[in-house]
């Protein structure tokens, strides 16, 4: 099965940027809040994927490609 893309560039470059700041509190907090910023996976693995399931329960699509 292939997911339609529904992510596009700008909305992946503020994706990475959000995933960047989120995984860096894993190293700047300390006990078991720094768990929080592997949340940062989240929106990394959907810039990889180009795919967000969200997205699509809200019916948004920003990537400008057409399939």
């Amino acid at each position: 099965m292939q997911l339609k893309q529904n992510v596009g560039t700008i909305d992946r470059i503020v994706r990475v940027i959000i995933a960047f700041i989120l995984l860096s509190l894993f190293f700047l907090l300390e006990g078991k809040m720094k768990y929080l910023g592997l949340i940062g996976i989240i929106p990394l693995v959907v810039t990889v994927i180009k795919y967000c399931p969200l997205y699509t329960v809200l019916r948004i699509n920003t990537c400008t490609i057409k399939q």
